[in-house]
């Protein structure tokens, strides 16, 4: 049986480490000792831990199953609180003690790191983008309800998703997703 590879295997730790303790919490030690790998063969892979950081982010974009949005088996509205229900799911399996990887990066580190910064945003605007187009689908089914123009509503949910998400961590409760989901079907007819 080949062996893992030992960059998979520090992606993988660094991953649950930042999820854990965040950025500034764990260092390059921590997650080789972690990972169950020698601290030297870290810069064999990545030049520094904030390029590690910005393989997490991606890899944590993909986790986030983005392609469910696009699943046109169901209804646009369908689709979106699906996704939302995901992430809140996720959220609570881990007893509301991670939050959002976008988030927690996004707070700690949005003054630190250009790099990381870019990266979240970058991925925070993909996301928006997804929900944009799926709002715009339920306009024209007729379910996206008032007038908010389908762009700053979702610029608004995604925002406050990202806000209920921290809320959550901070309270150990589901309650801010609920009034998350409260606020949601007032918007959009599911």
């Amino acid at each position: 049986m080949p062996r893992p590879s030992v960059r998979e295997q520090l992606v993988n730790a660094a991953a649950e480490c930042f999820e854990e303790r965040g950025f500034n919490g764990i260092g390059v030690q921590e997650i080789t000792r972690s990972a169950g790998v020698p601290k030297g063969s870290f810069y064999n892979h990545f030049p520094s831990k904030e390029a590690l950081a910005v393989e997490v982010l991606h890899r944590y974009g993909v986790a986030r199953r983005l392609q469910m949005l696009e699943d046109e088996t169901l209804a646009p509205a369908a689709r979106l609180r699906g996704h939302f229900r995901f992430l809140a799911d996720d959220l609570e399996r881990f007893q509301f003690t991670r939050g959002c990887l976008y988030g927690n990066f996004g707070a700690e580190l949005s003054t630190q790191s250009a790099e990381v910064r870019g990266q979240v945003e970058a991925a925070l605007e993909r996301w928006t983008a997804k929900v944009a187009a799926l709002l715009q689908e339920s306009r024209a089914t007729g379910t996206l309800k008032g007038a908010v123009e389908p762009e700053s509503l979702a610029n608004f949910l995604v925002n406050a998703w990202e806000g209920a998400a921290l809320r959550a961590k901070v309270t150990r409760s589901s309650k801010p997703l609920d009034d998350f989901f409260a606020l949601f079907d007032s918007l959009v007819e599911s």
